[in-house]
């Protein structure tokens, strides 16, 4: 089923109107403020210097002394209050924030690099869709252990606007040969991006494919898993000539991933840049073709009614089903009190995945989930296309890493609160999803509740329900939110 919904749009904020700026016209000053001392005698045969014209001159340069000085404080005072992303320093307005609020929007995910991607792509007015996408395909290109354009995708997205909540989904596992996933990631996030973005599709490619072809630094997550999974497979791409893996701070490129996507840039339909990126795969590969190709779907989100709003997640085959019935559970043993941990989701893999959300002050949120199942899914690396294939194929079983959960607070009111939460690791990072909603769900949230959260996140940790990385963002009070567990796991930015 697709839904069709229109464009969330954002008014850009003008700091001042031409219009209104007082027209003034420039007077023609024939004679210099500061008489020249040195100015040779003029025509009428007067001397350049006139009495009084060596204290007129000590008088400007004292004035300009003052000047300079009162200049240089007032440029100091300026400094020390002016926000910079990813602190909550006092604004000009008087008020100061915690790191993690901000008056516009947000964005959190594992690598500062994408973060920053983000946030440039919603101040150059884009909206959570635009910053959301960019920032996944940026993950794709520095977390190749995680995700990447051979990736499943599932997503959740909440309209601020409307006050409805559309899930994403890559469609079934699918096969493109034995043990090899077929490739998702680009027809998913165009999908996405074509219904609900707002910047030009290309605008959201330039910074991922600039990355690949110049390079990127390796970070700290990928450098452990380098080193925790080897090398197999991977090189040249993440290895040095002797065959030992990049290690932190090193730089890597990627110029095959970056022509794949500046092909998928210029497409001018999705389905030509699907086709051409196949057609690179099967030749690598060795196949006449494949009958099989991606399905991506956009739909309604699973709803469960609770007593603070509307809870809304992603549809079979994700956890989300399992989840909600995890949570109807718990509520009514419990009585939203979270002391017990729910029971974890049965699963017989551990998958690696990756996890992003978005926010604005107007509630609109995005979480991205997506993986390859294994640390660098199936170790193929097409040398056509410089993707990594996933290991994701029709007999997995159901995606237990992918949760994103919205909570809406009242299903009446637009300017209603608005809580994400997505977790990324092993299954048992759901339980802590929920317990975290559990805990939101137990009390009133206050302004200073909020605040707090923005900074610490939620208030439990993760190693009472077991280990896992949980991204928190939330619309409260006019200002964005975002956190998370660990704190301080994730850069996040903001404007």
């Amino acid at each position: 089923m697709e839904v069709t919904a229109e464009p969330v749009l954002y008014q850009k904020l003008l700091l001042w109107e031409q219009s209104l700026e007082p027209e003034e016209e420039e007077e023609d000053i024939s004679e210099p403020l500061v008489p020249d001392p040195w100015r040779p005698q003029d025509s009428s045969g007067q001397v350049g210097v006139r009495p009084g014209a060596w204290a007129q001159l000590i008088a400007a340069l004292l004035l300009l002394v003052v000047g300079f000085s009162l200049a240089t404080w007032q440029l100091h005072t300026r400094g020390s209050s002016t926000e910079t992303f990813g602190s909550g320093a006092s604004r000009p307005s008087g008020h100061s924030h915690r790191p993690g609020v901000y008056h516009h929007g947000a964005i959190i995910s594992p690598a500062a690099t994408c973060s920053h991607l983000g946030q440039e792509l919603l101040v150059a007015g884009g909206n959570v869709v635009d910053a959301g996408v960019g920032a996944a395909l940026c993950l794709a290109v520095v977390h190749p252990h995680a995700t990447g354009l051979g990736a499943m995708f599932w997503g959740l997205f909440h309209n601020g606007s409307l006050g409805n909540s559309t899930a994403l989904t890559s469609g079934p596992a699918q096969t493109l040969a034995p043990g090899l996933g077929m490739p998702s990631a680009l027809p998913t996030l165009r999908l996405l991006h074509t219904h609900f973005g707002r910047l030009p599709w290309p605008h959201l490619l330039v910074g991922p494919t600039t990355l690949a072809q110049e390079g990127f630094l390796v970070d700290m997550p990928l450098a452990n898993a380098l080193a925790a999974q080897g090398t197999k497979g991977l090189c040249p791409l993440l290895c040095h000539t002797d065959g030992t893996p990049l290690g932190l701070g090193a730089r890597a490129t990627n110029p095959k991933l970056a022509d794949v996507l500046r092909r998928a840039a210029l497409a001018p339909t999705p389905d030509f840049a699907k086709d051409a990126l196949l057609s690179l795969l099967a030749r690598d590969l060795g196949l006449e073709g494949s009958s099989a190709e991606p399905m991506p779907a956009l739909e309604p989100a699973l709803q469960l009614p609770v007593a603070k709003g509307i809870l809304f997640t992603t549809p079979s085959p994700s956890a989300g089903p399992e989840l909600l019935a995890l949570l109807e559970a718990a509520l009514q043993s419990t009585g939203t009190h979270p002391d017990l941990c729910p029971p974890p989701l049965n699963a017989t893999v551990t998958p690696v995945s990756s996890v992003l959300a978005t926010v604005d002050s107007s509630g609109s949120v995005l979480l991205l989930t997506s993986s390859l199942n294994s640390s660098f899914g199936s170790r193929h690396l097409s040398p056509s296309t410089g993707v990594l294939l996933s290991n994701l194929v029709a007999k997995s079983a159901i995606s237990t890493w992918s949760c994103p959960l919205i909570l809406r607070g009242s299903p009446d009111d637009i300017e209603a609160d608005v809580l994400g939460l997505v977790a990324s690791g092993t299954s048992a990072v759901a339980t802590v999803t929920t317990r975290a909603l559990l805990s939101h769900l137990a009390g009133p949230q206050t302004q200073h509740q909020h605040q707090h959260q923005a900074q610490q996140g939620p208030t439990e940790s993760p190693s009472t329900c077991g280990q896992g990385t949980v991204l928190q963002v939330a619309a409260h009070a006019e200002h964005a939110h975002v956190s998370s567990v660990p704190n301080g796991c994730c850069p996040f930015q903001g404007f």
